[in-house]
């Protein structure tokens, strides 16, 4: 009789034993360095715990963790009209990280999901209200407005949005070309602007030379002396005339004409 109360007591404490081991390892928690732990009693938020090793009461008790990184999330290539009617195919992708953990389990469902579709609107908005130019060339300062209204409506659900990068702006192919022109116009005309600066100044170089040379006629003769020496360098075959200056004042006087005038 006593034997057969021994194994009723034995098979009945063997399993209390177990189910209270089980008890025991689930009430232990190990949050990392990165994480928080958001703890709710019987449905009730009662306090957040920090990294380290903590004990719910299993049952009566329940935690979520709450990764406290900084986490990147890509903003899909999405057609948008600007306020210039030009449509263009853009993408960005945003940084975030959560920073009260208790804000980001209560007051919303998926914070990630929810800050990539607000982005997204905020993205289509503040584009189209902004030309084409300014897209384009102002890229950071769109992004910045985009982060800004972006924050103002996440700082509420515990998220604080740390930047947004505009990755890439796509133009339609028409709009390429013409592009393409435009800038290909502007640099002829720069072309042209800096080859007629520098004929005015290869003028104003030849007028101030020659008045140099006006003033001694010696200086003539030796710039004529150092021309014949550069064509005689010149391996081709040349044949070279030389007239004397007082030439035509003989061919003046024999012709009974007065010699021109110097």
């Amino acid at each position: 009789m006593n034997e057969s109360i021994f194994a009723i007591l034995g098979c009945i404490v063997i399993p209390a034993g177990i189910i209270l081991i089980t008890l025991a390892l689930r009430s232990v928690r190990v949050i990392y360095q990165y994480e928080r732990g958001v703890v709710f009693q019987l449905g009730k938020y009662i306090g957040t715990r920090e990294p380290g090793l903590t004990f719910i009461v299993p049952i009566y008790q329940n935690m979520r963790k709450v990764d406290m990184r900084i986490k990147t999330a890509d903003i899909p290539r999405q057609e948008v009209m600007t306020r210039d009617n030009i449509p263009m195919l853009v993408n960005a992708v945003v940084y975030f990280r959560v920073v009260d953990p208790e804000a980001v389990i209560i007051k919303i469902e998926d914070h990630a999901f929810a800050v990539r579709q607000y982005t997204q609107a905020a993205l289509r908005d503040v584009i189209g209200n902004a030309e084409m130019d300014f897209v384009l060339t102002e890229r950071e300062q769109i992004a910045n407005s985009i982060r800004e209204i972006v924050d103002t409506e996440t700082s509420g659900w515990g998220v604080d949005v740390e930047s947004i990068k505009i990755q890439e702006v796509e133009l339609p192919a028409e709009m390429k070309r013409a592009m393409a022109k435009q800038a290909e116009a502007e640099r002829e005309r720069r072309a042209m602007i800096i080859n007629s600066q520098g004929e005015l100044s290869a003028s104003e170089n030849l007028r101030q030379a020659a008045e140099n040379l006006a003033v001694n006629p010696a200086a003539l003769h030796l710039r004529t002396l150092q021309t014949l020496r550069d064509i005689a360098a010149d391996p081709s075959e040349k044949i070279v005339l030389f007239v004397p200056s007082d030439m035509g004042k003989a061919l003046g006087t024999l012709a009974g004409q007065e010699p021109p005038k110097e």
